[in-house]
């Protein structure tokens, strides 16, 4: 089997990920990564045994040894080296967001389009290779539920999760993107109008850490999406992720805070993470691991990523932004 060579551009905790499961991925043959921290570099290069190593992703990217990117860099920081992986003629996984503007997502789509040379592109929504959103999924593609009025999901951390992420992003957006990607792949509708209200607890932080927005789509259903990233300090879980789909035939309910897993120690009561990238015998499990498997599998049989397009990546964002625009104006806003 001819091995897809991967390269992994930022190296956060999340990028750590990367590295560790593309590694484990049998047609994957982990060969660079990049970051700006030297230091940083020199520590994943060394644990992982990384053949390159590049602190500038346009060197990495125009070394022809590499068929493959995983661009992990927080999302502000997306549009350049995507743009200039797709003129390099990669194959592209992005994590989510897209971008943090719908400019910057157009400009990605162009570029796309643009392409003499064609090749796989996926925006990394874990939540679609999650085993309870993608069997909600198939329901509601059976028929079983019959026409969906109401969708409310809610996805909230506790503040010791969110202090860090802040600086740089939403509650509203950072979450509320996962939220209502699922809601618009389940009804296959569109926002017709936003209102939202948002406010920070935190004043010392430069983003509002509590969020909630109200969408109607244009089939008629209301979407509602809770993310409040300001739980108490000794929330048991690291993640409260809920959500409540109800049809005229049927409803669905799903429980994603992972409390089927519940560890009791002399700190209190806690529920680990358990499905997105857990470690088990010393080896990456998850849906992480899943999606980058798919996406792997898409390149070697020549087709492109149907799970999620980038279309559906760029209407998400351009949503979650109008509804930020909304709480601002404090009005609704129509689409």
């Amino acid at each position: 089997m001819n091995r897809i060579r991967c390269g992994v551009i930022g190296l956060g905790w999340f990028g750590e990920h990367h590295v560790d499961t593309l590694q484990q991925l049998p047609q994957a043959e982990l060969t660079a990564i990049c970051t700006r921290r030297p230091d940083r570099l020199r520590e994943i290069a060394a644990k992982y045994q990384v053949p390159k190593a590049f602190t500038d992703y346009r060197e990495m990217l125009a070394d022809t040894d590499i068929d493959l990117v995983s661009i992990v860099t927080h999302v502000g920081d997306h549009l350049e080296p995507t743009l200039t992986a797709i003129r390099a003629g990669k194959h592209l996984f992005l994590e989510k967001p897209m971008a943090d503007s719908v400019e910057a997502c157009d400009r990605i789509l162009a570029e796309l389009q643009a392409a003499r040379v064609k090749r796989a592109f996926m925006v990394g929504h874990v939540c679609r290779f999650d085993t309870v959103y993608a069997l909600a999924k198939e329901e509601i593609a059976a028929g079983r539920l019959g026409k969906i009025v109401s969708l409310h999901a809610r996805r909230n951390l506790a503040k010791w999760i969110t202090e860090s992420h802040l600086p740089k992003i939403s509650a509203l957006f950072g979450d509320g993107v996962h939220d209502l990607d699922l809601m618009l792949w389940y009804t296959g509708a569109k926002p017709k109008s936003v209102f939202a209200m948002t406010s920070n607890t935190r004043p010392h932080l430069p983003h509002d850490d509590l969020g909630w927005a109200m969408f109607r789509l244009d089939d008629g259903a209301i979407a509602v999406i809770e993310n409040v990233w300001c739980l108490p300090e000794n929330a048991p879980f690291a993640i409260d992720a809920r959500m409540e789909i109800v049809g005229t035939a049927g409803a669905i309910y799903i429980d994603n805070s992972g409390s089927h897993y519940t560890l009791l120690t002399k700190a209190g009561l806690s529920f680990p993470q358990s499905t997105y990238w857990p470690k088990v015998h010393g080896l990456r499990r998850g849906y992480l691991k899943e999606e980058l498997d798919y996406f792997l599998k898409c390149i070697a049989a020549g087709e492109s990523p149907s799970v999620i397009t980038p279309q559906e990546s760029r209407d998400v964002v351009q949503a979650v932004l109008m509804a930020e625009r909304s709480a601002r104006e404090n009005r609704v806003i129509e689409f």
